[in-house]
């Protein structure tokens, strides 16, 4: 597999990567591209950890209010503001109000930001990934096209 022969590297069966070349120490990458790997990364990990602590903050700073839902001399007050929407609205407008009210929760607040904040460390470690991967191939000469 040394000779050249194409196999299955990490990157998956047929890829175009010598085994040889991909298991290369990173000390072997031009010192920009450890570095803008390493950027990409920290950035990720600092991105994610923004997001973990901007979520936990909000959650606990919008504390769950008491829940008057199972009070009894409440019970049906909301009933003719409900029955209103539903003229006026139909079933879509009482599917957007449970929404908007879904949305104002902390706990869904806080998840929707930790997932914001997932996605985005994700796509920095993907290019990190693919920054290092290029670098490798572009010094074992694969002609492997550029990702555009």
């Amino acid at each position: 597999m040394g000779d050249g022969q194409i196999s299955s590297a990490p990157g998956g069966p047929g890829d175009g990567f010598d085994v040889m070349t991909t298991e290369l120490p990173r000390a072997d990458l031009p010192l920009a591209v450890r570095q803008r790997v390493r950027r990409y990364r920290v950035a990720a990990l600092v991105i994610l950890l923004l997001g973990l602590a901007g979520a936990g903050t909000l959650y606990w700073l919008k504390a769950r209010p008491l829940d008057y839902s199972s009070d009894p001399a409440l019970l049906g007050f909301d009933r003719a503001e409900r029955q209103q929407m539903g003229v006026l609205y139909g079933k879509q407008g009482e599917l957007v109000e449970e929404l908007d009210d879904t949305l104002r929760k902390p706990g869904t607040q806080a998840s929707l930001i930790i997932l914001g904040a997932a996605v985005v460390a994700l796509g920095c470690f993907q290019f990190s990934r693919v920054l290092e991967l290029e670098a490798r191939a572009g010094e074992s000469g694969s002609n492997l096209p550029a990702s555009r």
